[in-house]
């Protein structure tokens, strides 16, 4: 592992703005990692962990520490019986390199979740959703090194406290961990769920095949966002507000027709004050 300076960030990031890392390191296994940590610390310099860049913006000033540039690499798949699929990933891997990779392979459950940008280990942190699917529903398990002592740790699926585009790993304490790999539940048998509209409305009430469902979420993304390679963006980054079920009766009554989607109790400490917060909707504003 080496330590670089001065590093420009811009072309390491999709809106492809900002300034420089005082320090940069790109980090290939978790000892690499923990080599790093202990440089930050002799310099009680701030710590930043880059994975594919699309949900940051770098200011012009740079950043004054050591930017980590998260690339372990691997991906295992074992068959665990009784119609299940286990698949580890390093942290590092594509996303959406993997999300093909399964459909490849035809283990259904994240194929609605094709064409998002990052990597991996990013996807725990934000639950990342599309489609009428969220990654926290097919996660086993998080392997994570902790920043202050470098000792690593398993967190299942429970303690990943995953809620809407929520997680343990956005909490003060979460961010004390950084994410090397992530453990999937995967299923061979066809499971399509094509229940969001744009889905739909595109199979027009017939059973696609996973390949199907691949290519249309990702002729739907292409549609709606920019392309990548040629304009700097980061996609689709807001969230739907949440609102107790009474206020959306109130509101279906005067808006009828008004879309919603059942958001469960997500995180409970965010929703305890809501009367009933067991019933909560989230309310998409496109």
């Amino acid at each position: 592992m080496k330590v670089l300076e001065n590093i420009p960030l811009a072309g390491l990031t999709t809106f492809r703005v900002g300034g420089s890392a005082r320090y940069f390191s790109t980090v290939k296994s978790e000892d690499d990692i923990i080599t790093a940590l202990a440089f930050a610390r002799e310099r009680n310099a701030p710590i930043f962990i880059l994975g594919g860049g699309s949900n940051i913006v770098v200011p012009d000033g740079g950043f004054p520490g050591l930017v980590i540039k998260m690339e372990l690499s691997g991906m295992s798949f074992q068959d665990k019986g009784e119609g299940k699929f286990r698949a580890v990933v390093a942290a590092g891997e594509g996303w959406d390199a993997f999300v093909a990779e399964t459909v490849r392979r035809g283990l259904w459950g994240l194929e609605n979740l094709s064409h998002i940008p990052g990597t991996v280990g990013a996807a725990p942190v934000q639950n990342i959703g599309a489609y009428g699917v969220e990654v926290g529903g097919a996660i086993i398990s998080v392997r994570a090194l902790d920043r202050e002592t470098g000792a690593a740790r398993e967190f299942s699926n429970e303690e990943c406290r995953f809620g809407y585009r929520d997680s343990f790993f956005k909490t003060a304490f979460g961010k004390r961990w950084i994410i090397t790999s992530v453990t999937f539940d995967l299923n061979p048998a066809p499971q399509p769920n094509v229940s969001y509209k744009d889905l739909a409305e595109h199979f027009a009430g017939r059973a696609p095949s996973q390949a199907e469902i691949r290519d249309a979420v990702i002729a739907i993304r292409k549609n709606k966002f920019p392309d990548l390679s040629e304009t700097g963006t980061a996609g689709s980054f807001w969230k739907n507000p949440i609102i107790p079920q009474s206020r959306f009766a109130e509101l279906s009554e005067r808006y009828p027709g008004m879309p919603s989607f059942p958001a469960g109790t997500g995180d409970s400490r965010a929703l305890a004050r809501a009367d009933d917060s067991q019933n909560m909707l989230k309310i998409p504003l496109a």
